[in-house]
């Protein structure tokens, strides 16, 4: 889906430089010295506008977030909404997930989300699927051990396609979920697309997986 142009978008990239990160590769390897603590690293692929992100960020206080998006007219909306929440435990990058280890040394991240990422349905798109193996491999070296990667969908293709993708890679499978809101659980933090699509009373897909 295209965009709408935001002609403020580079002064707003400008001036908030310590929520939207420049040049993240020169963090790479000390991202503890931009939140200031110890504390650990989880990162959104696809952050969209922000809301899960920052809802994320609100109910774990002693851990930080790191959202990720390509697009700049994308990101400087979540970028509006880390600066009005006013939590100092997130801050955003704007970079291809394809570059993830020029961004983070092997086992520095504690976890991954992946919402609602575009399902590139046509075969000759697969290895843009933020679930095709070459992703995973670059998932494997920079989460830490036993770190999780969690996947949401609305796409049931898109949905079983990844679970036969971490299977095939050799992943566990800690939880499959067909119905998500059905289950009710208490931490979900929903995107934007999530409340969309449920609102609809279309079915949302969670599963958790992790590394062997």
């Amino acid at each position: 889906m295209r965009q709408r142009h935001k002609p403020w978008a580079d002064d707003f990239l400008k001036s908030h430089r310590h929520i939207i990160i420049p040049n993240p590769a020169e963090h790479k390897g000390d991202w503890q010295s931009i939140f200031g603590n110890n504390n650990p690293i989880y990162i959104e692929i696809g952050t969209g506008k922000g809301q899960f992100i920052t809802g994320m960020a609100r109910q774990f206080p002693n851990c930080n977030f790191i959202g990720i998006e390509i697009e700049k007219n994308i990101i400087v909306t979540a970028g509006q909404k880390v600066a009005d929440s006013g939590l100092e435990n997130i801050v955003l990058i704007k970079e291809d997930a394809a570059h993830l280890r020029e961004v983070f040394v092997d086992k520095e991240v504690s976890g991954i989300y992946l919402n609602f990422s575009d399902p590139w349905p046509k075969n000759r798109h697969e290895k843009r699927r933020l679930t095709y193996h070459t992703f995973l491999d670059l998932y494997r070296a920079i989460l830490e051990p036993s770190g999780e990667i969690v996947f949401k969908t609305d796409n049931k293709g898109l949905f079983e396609y990844s679970l036969v993708s971490f299977s095939k890679f050799g992943m566990t499978l800690l939880e499959v979920n067909l119905d998500l809101h059905d289950l009710q659980d208490p931490y979900n933090v929903m995107t934007e697309y999530e409340e969309k699509f449920s609102a609809k009373g279309q079915s949302i897909y969670r599963c958790r997986t992790e590394f062997v």
